[in-house]
C-alpha cells in the first residue's frame, strides 16, 4: 500500500479586488453589516477573460513549480468547481491540455464546497491502490458569475479563485491519514444552483430576468445553512480525527471552509479548542466554495502556521448537502525557488499551448482535405440500386 504525501501547493486569485464599501454601492448593505455577520472585507473578481480553467490552470502550474514535477509524470487531476466553463469538455481536460500533461486522466467533481476534500481523498484511493502514482487536486471556482448581484444574503459571500495540491505515492507512512465523506440531499434546497447558467455571464438583458429576479444563480437558507454546518464541523472533524488514530491535542492546525468566521468560531466552541487552532483567511477573500480550502492552506503555509511531522485537518460543507474532513500528516518544508527558475518552468507551458494549437490546426486540415467514410447503410442501398 503507498501513502498520499502532498509535495506541492499553489493557488491563484485574480487580481480586481471588490470591497464592501464597493458592494454598498450596489446593494443595501455596508461594510459593518457585512463584517459583523460574516468575517468578510473582500473578495476577489475573475476579469472577463478568465475561467475557472485558467485560474485552475494557474494554481496547478504553481503547485508543480514547488512539487518540482513535469507535467508529464501526472497520471491524474481532478478539479472540484459548481462553476465549470463547460458541461463538457471537463474544467480537468482543459487543464490537462494548458499544462501538458500529456499522460494524465482528468475529470471534473461536484460537491461544492466540500469538493476539495472528495477529490482529496479520490485521489489518495487511487494511489493507495497503486492505479496511480501522481496526482493534482484542484479546487476552482468564478461564483460571481453565478451570483444574483441584487441579493443581498449571497452577493456579498463569495469570490474568485483557484487552489490545488500535488500528490505523490510513497512508501513511507503519513501524508493523507484518514478522510471521512458525508451528504444528506434532503436538504439540497437549502443552497442551490441551477444547472443550466451563463459563464462568463453574458450582458444581462431582459431575457436574463424572471420574475423581477435573476434566473440560474445561487439561492441559499443562510439560518438553515448555518445550523447544518456548525453542526456537521465538529462532528466531522471528530470522527476524522479519531479515525486517524489521533486525539485533537495531536491536531496542529485545522483548515476549515472559509464561509463565515461565525460558524468557525461556534464550531471551536463545540470542539472546546481555541478559534486560534482554526486557520482563518476569509476577511481577504470571501467564501470561494471548493477553492477555499487549497487557497486557505497556502496561505497558511506563507504565514508559517505549517510545520514538518505537524498534524492538520481540512474541513468543508456546501450545497449538497455535503460535507468532508481529512486528516493529513505534513511532512514537508516550503523550498526556495528562484524567480528564474519559476519562470523557465513556465516556459513549457507556452509550448504545451502550442503543441495544443497545432493538434487543433492538424485536425482540421485533416478533415477538410480527407474524403469521408460512406456509411454502411447507404452502401447497401446503393446496391439494391
Amino acid at each position: 500500500m503507498k501513502y498520499a504525501h502532498i509535495i506541492g501547493w499553489g493557488s491563484y486569485i485574480p487580481d480586481r479586488v471588490l470591497t464592501n464599501n464597493d458592494l454598498a454601492q450596489i446593494v443595501d448593505t455596508s461594510d459593518e453589516w457585512i463584517y459583523k455577520r460574516t468575517g468578510i472585507r473582500e473578495r476577489h473578481i475573475a476579469a472577463a477573460n478568465e475561467t475557472t480553467a485558467t485560474l485552475a490552470f494557474e494554481a496547478a502550474a504553481r503547485a508543480l513549480v514547488v512539487a518540482d514535477l513535469h507535467p508529464s509524470q501526472v497520471d491524474l487531476i481532478i478539479v472540484a468547481t459548481s462553476t465549470p466553463e463547460y458541461i463538457f469538455p471537463s474544467t480537468a481536460s482543459q487543464v490537462q491540455d494548458y499544462l501538458g500533461a500529456t499522460r494524465a486522466g482528468a475529470f471534473d467533481l461536484s460537491a461544492a464546497c466540500s469538493g476539495f476534500v472528495y477529490g482529496l481523498d479520490m485521489a489518495t484511493q487511487a494511489i493507495a491502490t497503486g492505479s496511480i502514482n501522481n496526482a493534482i487536486v484542484v479546487g476552482a471556482e468564478t461564483m460571481s458569475r453565478v451570483l444574483n448581484w441584487r441579493d443581498r444574503g449571497t452577493c456579498i459571500l463569495f469570490g474568485d479563485g483557484a487552489g490545488a495540491v500535488v500528490l505523490k505515492g510513497s512508501a513511507v507512512p503519513g501524508g493523507v491519514m484518514a478522510s471521512t465523506l458525508r451528504s444528506d440531499g434532503s436538504g439540497g434546497d437549502m443552497l442551490s444552483l441551477p444547472a443550466v447558467y451563463h459563464n462568463p455571464v453574458p450582458t444581462l438583458g431582459v431575457e436574463y430576468f424572471q420574475n423581477g429576479h435573476h434566473k440560474n444563480t445561487i439561492s441559499m437558507d443562510g439560518r438553515q445553512v448555518f445550523r447544518f454546518a456548525t453542526k456537521v464541523m465538529s462532528a466531522s472533524i471528530k470522527t476524522t480525527v479519531a479515525k486517524a488514530g489521533l486525539s485533537l491535542d495531536e491536531v496542529s492546525l485545522i483548515i476549515p471552509h472559509q464561509a463565515n468566521t461565525r460558524i468557525i468560531e461556534s464550531s471551536a466552541k463545540r470542539l472546546k479548542i481555541s478559534p486560534d487552532r482554526f486557520y482563518l483567511n476569509v476577511q481577504n477573500v470571501g467564501n470561494t466554495s471548493a477553492a477555499s480550502i487549497p487557497i486557505a492552506l497556502c496561505d497558511a503555509i506563507d504565514d508559517g502556521r505549517l510545520h514538518p511531522d505537524e498534524n492538520v485537518v481540512f474541513v468543508g460543507f456546501g450545497g449538497g448537502l455535503t460535507w468532508a474532513a481529512s486528516v493529513v500528516k505534513w511532512d514537508v518544508s516550503p523550498p526556495t525557488i528562484s524567480r528564474r527558475r519559476r519562470e523557465w518552468k513556465r516556459a513549457r507551458y507556452i509550448y504545451a499551448r502550442s503543441r495544443s494549437k497545432a493538434k487543433r490546426w492538424r485536425r482540421k486540415v485533416v478533415d477538410r482535405f480527407s474524403t469521408p467514410p460512406i456509411p454502411e447503410a447507404r452502401l447497401k442501398d446503393a446496391d439494391k440500386e
